[in-house]
């Protein structure tokens, strides 16, 4: 478990003080379909390198953070929630939801062409995502800062977890990176991210509840000069329960091209959080991933949303029939 570090001890009160203020209250976010959204701001511990690993598991919900090297006080925070008190079974959430730099960053020394593209986040991706939620009455959280800074979908310490290349563009921010800002990174973005997804996850265990996961991403339609012809992909890695009958029922549509497992395949290296919070726990995962040009409008995610709730829906309905049978 992460400790305090007594050497911060006398910068606490200043730091602590506004920063429980801010997480206690919450702040008003117009985010479609909600009326309230959270932006969770945790204040974590001062973690050891071998405890960064680890560190997505949470402390009764909440983190506690003391020390603070990349984000400054009035940024955003580093995850969102809406949904709270959502009665589905669903949790959704939405890895690369933003394309934010904290401002100790700059710019990482790209364009903010290069930062508006698919290489800093999934584009339309998170509205997908809180549209689905609302249809679903369904908890979801999402990480606004850029895949560019950490990628909250990869294992911390993989080689592709801070970007040096994407795609043809080179990072220049992220060349040469020292440990502690790889680290800072970890600690301040992608910690307290998993730790509000796993929270809501034991908050739903403890209360008896059954939980599905759903993982909202997006794909660009052209990747190293590649057209990508899919409207939609059903990715799973082991636990196909959830994305089998979703694909099937897709595919029945008739309308749209769906991809399995395409145009990425999941797998243990190269995804995080539908193995780390789906297939470790035993809860049925399942990720979404929608060409991005079919989601950059309004139309456009409204359209997928309401088709996703539909069927999924419908796929989930032998996994939550099978769990109460089992329960009775």
């Amino acid at each position: 478990m992460g400790r305090v570090d007594p050497t911060l001890v006398p910068t606490l009160v200043p730091t602590l003080v506004p920063t429980l203020v801010f997480y206690l209250t919450g702040l008003e976010m117009p985010v479609v379909g909600f009326h309230r959204v959270s932006w969770v701001l945790p204040v974590g511990f001062v973690w050891s390198q071998a405890e960064v690993e680890v560190a997505s598991r949470p402390i009764r919900g909440r983190t506690y953070q003391v020390s603070a090297t990349l984000l400054g006080k009035d940024e955003l925070p580093p995850v969102g929630v809406a949904g709270r008190g959502g009665r589905s079974p669903f949790v959704v959430i939405c890895d690369h939801a933003g394309q934010r730099l904290p401002r100790s960053l700059g710019s990482l020394g790209l364009s903010s062409r290069d930062l508006s593209s698919h290489i800093a986040w999934d584009i339309g991706a998170v509205y997908v995502a809180q549209r689905l939620a609302a249809a679903l009455d369904a908890f979801v959280a999402w990480q606004p800062y850029s895949r560019l800074v950490i990628d909250c979908n990869r294992r911390l310490g993989a080689a592709d977890s801070i970007a040096t290349l994407s795609e043809r563009t080179v990072v220049p921010g992220n060349q040469n990176l020292r440990q502690q800002d790889a680290e800072a990174r970890a600690r301040e973005i992608f910690v307290p991210y998993h730790q509000q997804i796993q929270a809501e996850l034991d908050r739903r265990r403890e209360g008896g509840l059954p939980s599905i996961l759903v993982s909202v991403h997006s794909f660009t339609p052209v990747f190293l000069d590649v057209p990508r012809p899919w409207h939609l992909g059903v990715l799973s890695n082991r636990d196909t329960r959830l994305a089998d009958p979703l694909l099937h029922l897709l595919r029945k549509e008739g309308d749209i091209f769906v991809g399995c497992n395409q145009p990425y395949a999941a797998s243990d290296g190269s995804d995080y959080s539908i193995i780390h919070h789906g297939e470790r726990r035993g809860i049925p995962p399942v990720e979404i991933e929608i060409r991005q040009d079919l989601i950059a409008g309004e139309a456009g995610q409204m359209a997928w949303a309401d088709r996703l709730s539909r069927l999924l829906v419908v796929a989930a309905h032998p996994i939550l029939s099978a769990t109460t049978t089992h329960d009775a």
